[in-house]
């Protein structure tokens, strides 16, 4: 091997190992999954301000009329609530850009923890709610198929 054909190795073995991907989140493990009735759920938001950053109309790109393509940044502050809501034919991931954040699912008997670098995948129907337990605001970059233009 020569030397450049090695540095080069080592420099792509190097990529590979210190990038790191987002860690798919928002799965509840298997034994916990169930219908999750979510007993008082929150339904007002609170230390949350959450602000359109991108939009596209899918009527105009791909012929899907009142719906578009959206990119908001939420910010929760310590104590802060996304309230209860569906994402009933309003799919949407979710990437935790920093902080952490709790989520009560529809669909899971136990709290789903998100920390920064995750994703979690937002559909099928479920509904759900986010509280901030932590110290430190959770910001967090949400991607979704929104009614309305």
């Amino acid at each position: 091997m020569t030397k450049t054909t090695l540095r080069n190795a080592l420099f792509a073995l190097l990529a590979a190992t210190t990038v790191a991907s987002p860690a798919l989140a928002g799965e509840c493990p298997a034994a916990k999954a169930g219908v999750n009735p979510l007993t008082g759920a929150p339904t007002a938001p609170k230390g949350v301000t959450d602000t359109v950053i991108g939009s596209v109309d899918l009527n105009a790109e791909i012929n899907v009329p009142d719906r578009q393509l959206r990119t908001r940044r939420l910010v929760v502050q310590p104590g802060g609530i996304v309230p209860l809501h569906s994402h009933k034919d309003r799919p949407a991931l979710i990437y935790t850009l920093s902080g952490a954040i709790t989520e009560y699912r529809s669909s899971c008997m136990v709290p789903i923890q998100h920390k920064g670098g995750d994703i979690a995948r937002e559909a099928d129907g479920i509904s759900h709610y986010w509280i901030n337990h932590g110290k430190v605001p959770a910001v967090l970059l949400s991607s979704d198929v929104h009614h309305g233009n």
